[in-house]
């Protein structure tokens, strides 16, 4: 590995790049993720899930399209070798698919268009407020960066939702094949989500900034007109990050509002197994993991990767020396895409790979991160030592391409880092969930207890590494550093949504072999899936975690450059309470949306205990009315996301508008060290209650011990207090960090300035008679 870098940093000494080069290298590597998701789609589309006949004179079945021609290729086609699955119960896949995929377009379409509504709301707002308090042309482009990222953000999220719809029935099917091409399946069919979105927000991000550059001529001689233009090119990443809020709160309280009701109604109140078909909440909760853990999930990342990218150009904007070139202001969009091309090569590791039983699995998705890593290193240093500057000024210290390339290198294995930690604490492979499912011998309240515990606990090591890796990076490279860092976090972006993406569509495939029901086999193959999946997906909520917390100090920085705060004063009596205020807000956050969950999951459990009074749907006569649940559930998550989504993105502009600058920063500050710790804590809680009642269902204990017994029902209580942990309240803080910082960022030219303070203060000062030097309001004492 010493070889290429140093070979690459040879390079960056001798050779000077064209301005056109980061265009080239950006359109490339997105180009190369398309072609890449396109190939990953079409394998996973050779998978038939049509009935299935028997040939002439063979015991080997074959595939019949949905057009009714045959495949005539014996080795090309043996899809349906196991004689065990008639064509009846793959008739059973095709009909619980065509439920699934019809219930999660149903709740995309009608949230969408909720979305849609408040995105027009904001987006006048926006314009309104950036246009009478600094100017219509900034405020224009910031509207037009704003909806472009909500549109891609929403598309990003529609691609995934409509490809692990497009698997679950396929990664089932290849289960009854062995667990090698059930993995392939399910792994191939995520990395189209991994690919896809990183190369859609790639490339939208360098055709927002080159097309602003052609009205903003002087931007690379001009540092004020650079600092506006990124500025503006912000809004892109609170359009997205806005998208991501909404999909992931409303999304998650859907999900988890059935998949609660389901397991209370189901298995607690009738011993039922979770994805028995008999439970009228079931469809419900398998449309739940594509709407929540597949949308939600990929608009939240795809968010991530924009608010990164977004923070480092605005901070580069504001730098006298990296803002006269292009190449060095859009060397984080190189970055990023270079990070394609390192992540197709890690994939094509893994699905080459051999995954033969279901003890490869985990290693097999660890590996995938750290090839990643691995490869990325040398690579990212190359990157910056051949787009950067070898000395520049950049948040008034004096820096290098070779200490950026170390930030980035920071970010990237402390991300590895918090990787394999969050592994340590969700995964029942280790001795943590280990200790939660023990306790549940003795009843719930043990496993909660431990459980609360193992969470606290599982905070230390991730804040220390990112502590770290903020110090270096700031010492390196100031907030510009700390930027960079986070999109090194971000550079294997297409491997962790992979990952993560990966995870649901087992579940979904596990749901649908029960339903059907196609035998102990299969489905223990789908459960063991299933279960590295729900720690790979914990692993995706640490990195996105991790690189929510980089992301937002860097674009608290560059909100603190742009209203030329100097420092951040924690002794100023505005700037502790807006600390205080912000520290509060991640509580309160949470607050909304775990009571949201249970409200709709109390409405679920009587739906589902009214539907089970009828005789004939539990003895499996009459089929449930999936429909109503799915109804339910929808109508919670569309009217109760509003409120957490109106709490982040107006908190910051009635703040800033109202007491000032100064309380903003402490809101920020506040925001930021307490949400990250909650969002750690209650992500790795709610995935180790979950793999511990898995642990306690596979008969670890013994059979008087496993489902259906007091300390499976113990085990099933734990994993559904954690359910809106892990999937609802603490995927979105990350949001919540990131959102209120970027808004900060597009509003800070409307905010007034430290001199002034807030319009409350200039109230209450001109009333008082309260007067500076200059005759202007005080806005506030300090102590």
């Amino acid at each position: 590995m010493m070889m290429p870098m140093m070979m690459m940093m040879m390079i960056a000494l001798t050779v000077k790049l064209p301005e056109f080069a980061p265009a080239v290298g950006i359109v490339a590597c997105s180009l190369a993720g398309v072609l890449a998701s396109w190939y990953f789609y079409r394998e996973t589309a050779s998978v038939d899930i049509g009935p299935t006949n028997k040939r002439k004179n063979s015991d080997v079945a074959f595939t019949v399209n949905d057009d009714g021609d045959a495949n005539n290729d014996d080795e090309k086609d043996r899809l349906f070798a196991n004689d065990d699955v008639d064509a009846s119960k793959f008739e059973k896949i095709r009909s619980i698919h065509r439920f699934i995929e019809r219930g999660a377009n149903t709740f995309l379409m009608r949230e969408y268009f909720h979305l849609a509504t408040f995105m027009i709301f904001f987006g006048a707002l926006i314009l309104v407020l950036l246009g009478t308090m600094h100017d219509w042309a900034s405020g224009t482009y910031a509207v037009v960066a704003f909806f472009a990222g909500a549109l891609t953000s929403t598309i990003a999220g529609y691609i995934g939702m409509k490809v692990a719809v497009f698997a679950n029935a396929r990664t089932t099917v290849m289960a009854t094949h062995g667990v090698g091409p059930a993995f392939r399946t399910a792994y191939v069919a995520a990395a189209v989500m991994g690919f896809s979105l990183v190369s859609m927000a790639a490339f939208a991000i360098f055709v927002i900034s080159y097309a602003f550059r052609l009205h903003y001529k002087t931007t690379l001689t001009d540092p004020k007109v650079a600092r506006t233009m990124f500025q503006s090119v912000a809004g892109f990443g609170v359009g997205a990050s806005s998208v991501a809020l909404f999909a992931r709160v409303g999304g998650g309280i859907f999900t988890k509002a059935a998949d609660v009701g389901a397991d209370l109604s189901g298995k607690v109140d009738n011993s039922i197994p979770e994805d028995d078909p008999r439970n009228p909440a079931v469809i419900a909760d398998n449309v739940g993991d594509n709407v929540g853990d597949i949308a939600g999930m990929g608009a939240d990342l795809f968010g991530s990767f924009a608010g990164s990218n977004c923070a480092a150009l605005v901070i580069a904007s504001q730098s006298p020396d990296l803002h006269r070139s292009w190449n060095a202001m859009m060397t984080p969009l190189v970055l990023s895409g270079v990070g394609i091309l390192v992540c197709l090569i890690a994939t094509i590791f893994v699905i080459r790979g051999a995954v033969r039983s279901v003890d490869d699995i985990q290693p097999a998705l660890k590996n995938q991160i750290t090839i990643a890593t691995v490869l990325m290193t040398p690579a990212s240093i190359g990157v910056c030592m051949l787009f950067l500057p070898s000395k520049f000024n950049v948040s008034s210290i004096q820096s290098s391409n070779w200490k950026v390339a170390l930030c980035v290198v920071a970010g990237l294995w402390s991300g590895l880092i918090i990787g394999h930690v969050t592994e340590y604490f969700t995964s029942y492979a280790h001795a943590p969930v280990r200790e939660v499912a023990e306790a549940s011998r003795t009843g719930a309240a043990p496993n909660i207890i431990f459980g609360l515990s193992l969470g606290y606990k599982s905070v230390v090591v991730p804040v220390v590494a990112l502590s770290i890796c903020i110090y270096v990076s700031y010492a390196l490279a100031g907030t510009y550093g700390i930027a960079m860092s986070a999109l090194g976090m971000l550079s294997t972006l297409s491997t962790e949504l992979s990952v993560d993406a990966y995870g649901p569509i087992c579940d979904n495939a596990g749901g649908i072999a029960e339903m059907a029901g196609l035998g102990e086999g299969v489905r223990h193959i789908t459960d063991e899936l299933d279960a590295a999946g729900n720690t790979t997906a914990a692993i995706g909520k640490g990195f996105a975690i991790g690189s929510a917390a980089l992301v937002g100090l860097a674009l608290f920085g560059a909100f603190v450059n742009s209203v030329k705060l100097g420092a951040v004063d924690l002794l100023h009596p505005f700037t502790f309470g807006g600390l205080l205020v912000g520290a509060m807000l991640p509580y309160w956050f949470s607050a909304m949306t775990v009571r949201s969950v249970g409200t709709a999951a109390n409405e679920m459990v009587e739906e589902v205990r009214r539907q089970f009074k009828n005789p004939n749907i539990l003895s499996g006569v009459e089929q449930p009315d999936y429909e109503r649940c799915v109804a339910i559930s929808t109508d919670a998550s569309l009217k109760e996301m509003i409120a957490p989504g109106a709490l982040v993105m107006l908190s910051p502009l009635i703040v800033g508008f109202l007491f000032g600058v100064e309380a903003l920063s402490g809101l920020l500050a506040g925001s930021l060290t307490s949400g990250v710790q909650m969002a750690i804590s209650a992500s790795n809680t709610g995935g180790a209650w979950d793999n511990a009642k898995k642990y306690v269902e596979q008969g670890h204990y013994g059979a008087n011990n496993s489902k259906g017994s007091e300390m499976h029902k113990a085990a099933v209580i734990g994993d559904t207090v954690g359910d809106p942990l892990k999937d609802t309240s603490g995927p979105a803080l990350n949001i919540l960090i990131k959102l209120m910082a970027i808004i900060s960022v597009v509003f800070a030219p409307a905010f007034a300035s430290p001199r002034t303070g807030g319009l409350a203060m200039q109230l209450w000062d001109s009333a008082a008679g309260n007067t500076n030097a200059n005759n202007a309001p005080v806005g506030g004492a300090s102590f």
